[in-house]
């Protein structure tokens, strides 16, 4: 079996082939998201805790977290459902996926380490690879500098160089400008009016109603008078 272990902190990652069952065996029936110590894996990994996340067996139907089972079973996915991506808008799919727990029908096996060991493990956590794109959203920006709200979120966008001399920097997203604001206003005041309007018309048209009732009901009060006058005569 492959392991593919990932390394966040670092932003590495490595695969390794282990052949010997044995050193597996403490994965076995468990699920994903849980928690396994490394050391049956052997003397580098010794101290390191991994997090299952994920895998796929020797066909390649991937493991789908919520499926209590270690074999393959038929679902009907729709929209929003991990391992499917819709095609066609309202479009439902029966499809083949693993159950999320390890067995030994899997080819490769995902873990995350949540906690290291004790040694370095040579291509996995002895460098640190930064990442290539910084946040994009202004909010994000602001935590990963611990800025403060009076600071200018444009001065701090991370810039990739493309050459010497041109740079590359997102668009920031959510970013509150003064344009944004009058905007959001403007709507405002749009809204304050329609509902100042709507108020003044329902006046108006209630006070036109009653008009109209008073002037039927003078209209049928004459009527009826008129009809009186006549079977007297």
């Amino acid at each position: 079996m492959k392991l593919n272990i990932a390394n966040p902190a670092g932003g590495l990652q490595k695969v390794f082939e282990i052949d010997d069952d044995k050193k597996l065996l403490p994965f076995y029936d468990k699920r994903m998201s849980s928690e396994v110590s490394g050391d049956s894996l052997g003397d580098e990994f010794k101290g390191y805790i991994f997090r299952i996340s994920g895998g796929n067996d020797k066909q390649g139907f991937p493991m789908k977290q919520g499926i209590l089972c270690n074999h393959r079973v038929r679902l009907l996915f729709k929209k929003g459902m991990s391992c499917f991506r819709e095609r066609r808008k309202g479009c439902r799919k029966r499809k083949s996926v693993r159950g999320c727990v390890v067995g030994p029908d899997l080819a490769t096996l995902s873990l995350v380490i949540t906690k290291k060991g004790e040694q370095d493990v040579p291509g996995l956590t002895d460098e640190q690879r930064p990442r290539r794109l910084g946040p994009k959203r202004a909010s994000n920006i602001r935590k990963l500098f611990n800025l403060e709200k009076k600071d200018d979120v444009r001065n701090f966008v991370v810039r990739r160089e493309l050459n010497e001399k041109k740079k590359k920097a997102p668009k920031i997203q959510r970013l509150v400008t003064p344009a944004m604001l009058q905007r959001k206003r403007y709507f405002r005041s749009q809204t304050r009016q329609r509902m100042v309007l709507g108020k003044k018309l329902k006046e108006e048209y209630t006070k036109r109603l009653s008009e109209y009732h008073q002037e039927q009901k003078e209209l049928r009060a004459a009527e009826v008078a008129k009809k009186k006058k006549e079977k007297k005569v």
